[in-house]
């Protein structure tokens, strides 16, 4: 079995307790506006063009099939992916690396290879697997065998998932979890959908469900500059949080801005490109409007 896997980082701390390794999965069922893993959303590997990287050997030129599909345009290197059929060969022959595929597949005892090198560090602070996206829930075969494989070797395993697939295709992943991690986005379904593309009336009814499989959970909010920043929608959040089993605590992700170069590798637009993350200041005021929401409240 493989799957298509963006990247794995190791000694990862901003993905659930401890030193985590996290995988990063290719495709995704949602459209975030904001989504700071743009090249992760498609279900195909994307090919990713650094300029900085470039060394102007013109090797792409060459092999670009058609030969119109990477060219120049006022002195700007362009790449139509509509009509490139051979991206991966263009990646393979990049020798400076400036244009490489999103991401490549992997077999299960693959990705172990990588996670078991940092065990120690896992045990020694209460850390693990996290397997994200993209979309994980879209590889769940494959990650009920990642969570066999790492528990068969005493390595705790987590998941980040939107939870916004049909509730029978998730639950046998999320019960090999020992954490699970999901977004909930906005409390106003519009909003939601306008921003992410997918209704949230699924995500608030797996959400709730998942919280019956007695495994602890983190439900998170992005803090995103006139999206979801509204302290309205971060209350109405919270108050569902609170009255939900098994949660840890409720987490809100100041704005993550390193969406913006993987959108030039994409030569895709950046909506939220002007946006910054909050200051210190800024997130302390929001944790006092949240002070009283009856849930622990916990700002990354």
């Amino acid at each position: 079995m493989q799957a298509l896997i963006t990247n794995i980082q190791r000694f990862s701390l901003n993905d659930g307790p401890g030193i985590r390794t996290t995988v990063f999965f290719q495709g995704c069922n949602m459209h975030c506006t904001w989504c700071h893993n743009p090249e992760t959303i498609s279900m195909k590997p994307v090919l990713m063009h650094y300029s900085n990287k470039c060394i102007g050997c013109g090797t792409c030129f060459r092999l670009s099939d058609p030969p119109n599909a990477v060219r120049l345009e006022g002195g700007r290197h362009v790449i139509d992916r509509k009509i490139l059929k051979n991206a991966e060969d263009l990646a393979e022959n990049c020798t400076a690396s400036a244009l490489v595929m999103s991401s490549k597949p992997y077999t299960v005892e693959e990705v172990m290879a990588e996670v078991r090198q940092d065990k120690l560090y896992y045990d020694l602070s209460d850390g693990g697997v996290t397997v994200s996206g993209g979309e994980a829930s879209l590889h769940s075969a494959f990650i009920e065998e990642l969570a066999d494989a790492c528990h068969a070797e005493g390595i705790r395993i987590a998941c980040e998932t939107n939870m916004a697939l049909p509730y029978h295709r998730i639950e046998p992943m999320l019960k090999k979890m020992d954490l699970i991690m999901c977004d909930l986005k906005h409390v106003d379904s519009p909003t939601h959908k306008k921003y992410t593309g997918v209704d949230n009336q699924i995500i608030f009814n797996n959400i709730g469900r998942s919280s019956l499989l007695g495994i602890p959970m983190i439900v998170r909010t992005p803090l995103i500059p006139g999206a979801t920043n509204d302290i309205t929608n971060l209350k109405g959040v919270a108050e569902f949080v609170s009255k939900l089993r098994n949660i840890k605590y409720y987490e809100l992700l100041n704005y993550n801005p390193l969406g913006s170069s993987k959108r030039m590798a994409m030569d895709a637009e950046d909506p939220f490109g002007d946006c910054r993350p909050y200051s210190n200041k800024d997130l302390e005021e929001i944790r006092k409007q949240l002070q009283d929401a009856g849930v622990e409240l916990k700002i990354s």
